[in-house]
């Protein structure tokens, strides 16, 4: 034992208080704009935003985007924001900037009433100031672009990488079918790249962006139903309130992805009139 004495070995570091207020202060938990204020979020959680066509899925993310870009206080008025950078990387290409404009002039109209237009004009570029876009067309380009983005970090550019805490993935599944084929059609000669290579690739550099930046990571999904029984590849089910039939959800993501998720979202269309049953944390 040496010349400690034996107390030593067994005195704590910290209290259980110091400890929750370390892990807090570096990670703390977010209040979202609804309908995500149902899943307690903290920097560094994956949530997965799965719906079918029609089911408010780019609606969340942008009320995600207002709620981080706009600022807490202004002009001594509330906003309630978090005032920091968000990124978001639209896969799906159908990105509507006028639509982000609107919500935004919207949210600042209902909250600070009758405003000059120059004061209007300058907190409205202040919070599209943290706003970055980015589109790409393949899986190749969102695999670069992310390695961008954690250089841009490292780098600590003020530009881009310092203060972002959001990022947005819309949508995540949006090249899968692509690669699917393009592997079939042997497009990549000499090459076996398979849709799984290129998640775990993605997921390695998400992972390398949580630990240089903690994040808020959101991503949308399309979700895929099938009426027959399911199988060891459908894992969850939705069930008419009639009664008539059951749909079940079919997985379709590869494995790495799947477990590189913390939260699940299943959003449904509001025609379908369908019970909302998912396998994992959230459902709305």
């Amino acid at each position: 034992m040496g010349a400690g004495k034996p107390i030593e070995w067994i005195r704590c570091d910290e209290s259980g208080r110091e400890m929750v207020s370390r892990v807090l202060s570096g990670r703390p938990f977010i209040v979202p704009v609804p309908p995500l204020h149902r899943v307690p979020l903290r920097l560094g959680n994956i949530v997965e935003i799965s719906g079918p066509s029609n089911s408010a899925k780019s609606q969340v993310l942008l009320q995600a985007v207002v709620h981080f870009i706009l600022p807490k206080e202004w002009g001594g008025i509330q906003f309630g924001g978090l005032e920091r950078k968000a990124v978001f990387f639209d896969l799906d290409c159908r990105f509507d900037v006028l639509r982000l404009s609107q919500f935004l002039t919207n949210r600042i109209n209902e909250t600070c009433g009758s405003i000059s237009k120059a004061a209007f004009d300058k907190l409205f570029h202040s919070c599209m100031n943290r706003f970055l876009y980015v589109r790409c067309y393949s899986s190749y380009e969102f695999l670069s672009s992310l390695k961008e983005l954690c250089y841009q970090i490292q780098r600590k550019d003020e530009a881009v990488g310092s203060g972002v805490h959001l990022l947005l993935i819309d949508s995540i599944g949006a090249f899968h079918w692509i690669d699917r084929s393009n592997q079939l059609r042997g497009v990549c000669k000499g090459k076996n790249i398979s849709p799984q290579s290129f998640q775990e690739a993605i997921v390695h550099e998400l992972h390398k962006l949580l630990l240089l930046q903690p994040l808020l990571v959101l991503a949308t999904k399309a979700s895929l139903f099938r009426t027959e029984t399911p199988n060891e590849f459908q894992r969850s089910s939705i069930s008419n309130i009639s009664g008539e039939r059951n749909l079940f959800f079919r997985e379709y993501m590869p494995a790495v992805w799947q477990s590189f998720v913390t939260h699940r979202i299943q959003l449904h269309s509001p025609e379908w009139n369908l019970l909302d049953i998912v396998d994992d944390c959230a459902c709305v």
